[in-house]
């Protein structure tokens, strides 16, 4: 069972990571038209809608990658004083009461949503002779797939957590660079750092 926790975790985790690719897009696409508007005189109509069309995916696609890393906004002030399973016991009961419905709701809206788009072939009505849009509410019920997907994984957990008494692991993505084991990878003591240091500020002193 954790082996396909931690798989789905991975899933989440990949595919936030490849969406996220579109934040250098997005700058590149801004940095262009401002480029193309001002120094060129030449704008065009369709990067407002592209742009938030990027924006709108990167954010709905991140929805996963977020539930995974427990990145979502929560009163993280009182509830990291409470005991583990009171914490489980609360995620729970929040998982099924509201999360579940309105995740199912998404899902089900969003494929009607995007079904009507496809039928009608839509286009942006922000601008004149918009872009078209199919295929962005396409991404409405396919980022609510994997936040149930991932959510059920956290449901999951909250159960275990009830049983074990702990929080069971989860997929590791970025982290903090541990400084002592870093040191001790490249064989650098405390002392040689501390001579390190004078030596360059006698060296600064010194004008050198």
């Amino acid at each position: 069972m954790q082996k396909i926790l931690l798989t789905i975790d991975k899933v989440s985790t990949y595919t936030g990571q490849a969406f996220s690719w579109l934040i250098l897009s997005l700058t590149l696409l801004i940095t262009y038209e401002v480029f193309a508007r001002y120094a060129l005189d030449a704008p065009h109509a369709w990067a407002f809608d592209l742009m938030l069309q990027m924006y709108g995916i990167l954010f709905m696609m991140a929805g996963a990658y977020t539930l995974a890393k427990k990145g979502h906004v929560r009163g993280d002030v009182l509830y990291g004083f409470l005991p583990v399973r009171v914490q489980a016991a609360s995620d729970l009961i929040l998982f099924l009461a509201f999360f579940l419905p309105g995740v199912v709701a998404l899902i089900w809206a969003g494929y009607i949503y995007a079904g009507e788009s496809w039928a009608i072939w839509e286009k942006s009505s922000i601008t004149a002779d918009g872009p078209p849009i199919y295929h962005f509410k396409t991404f409405i019920p396919i980022a609510g797939a994997f936040v149930f997907v991932q959510g059920i994984v956290e449901i999951i957990r909250c159960v275990r957590c009830l049983k074990d008494n702990k929080w069971p692991s989860r997929g590791e993505d970025v982290e903090e660079v541990d400084v002592e084991k870093l040191k001790e990878m490249v064989h650098v003591k405390d002392e040689d750092i501390a001579k390190l240091d004078e030596f360059v500020t006698h060296e600064k002193g010194s004008g050198k």
